[in-house]
């Protein structure tokens, strides 16, 4: 019997179902493999000094400008409100952000960076940079451009797809 020749589209169609399951394999080692473990606790600490990566989002923001809004924060983090306060508690508890009432409306409450928060948030961005270098070393200039151009298009990409998802229900 005659060997079959896959038509053209059928043969594209295999090989992007093959780039979709290692794009797909690739993403979920980035968020659950062995090695981001270790990278976690290498950027964010271990043991009680451990901050989660909600934490270390929180913080980047709180040392961006001298106090937020509980419910700008939320915003800004696209969290629920209820999210961004759990959060903003393990900071307060662990000593690296405070929280006050607004001046202007003592019903408000405003979130600040501690010295301690911003000098853990700089440990951490310092680290991430030696770190992003080091992975990148074995990229050429041209290769990194373009690593960070199809990241960039990923990551809109993405937020273009949940929004499309968010008007749907």
């Amino acid at each position: 019997m005659p060997r079959t020749v896959p038509e053209p589209a059928a043969r594209r169609d295999a090989a992007d179902s093959s780039l979709d399951a290692r794009i797909g394999a690739a993403w979920k080692e980035l968020r659950r493999g062995a090695a981001m473990g270790v990278l976690r606790d290498h950027l964010f600490g271990s043991g009680e000094n451990a901050l989660e990566p909600g934490q270390v989002d929180t913080l980047e923001l709180l040392v961006a400008r001298d106090a937020w809004r509980m419910s700008e924060l939320a915003d800004a983090l696209r969290v629920d409100p209820s999210t961004a306060t759990r959060a903003v508690q393990r900071l307060v508890r662990a000593g690296m952000a405070s929280r006050t009432a607004c001046v202007d409306d003592s019903r408000v409450v405003m979130v600040s960076a501690t010295p301690a928060g911003r000098a853990r948030q700089r440990a951490i961005s310092e680290l991430r940079r030696a770190t992003l270098k080091a992975m990148l070393a074995t990229f050429s200039p041209a290769e990194r451009e373009q690593f960070a151009d199809y990241l960039d298009r990923f990551v809109a990409a993405l937020d273009q797809y949940v929004r499309q998802l968010d008007s749907d229900d």
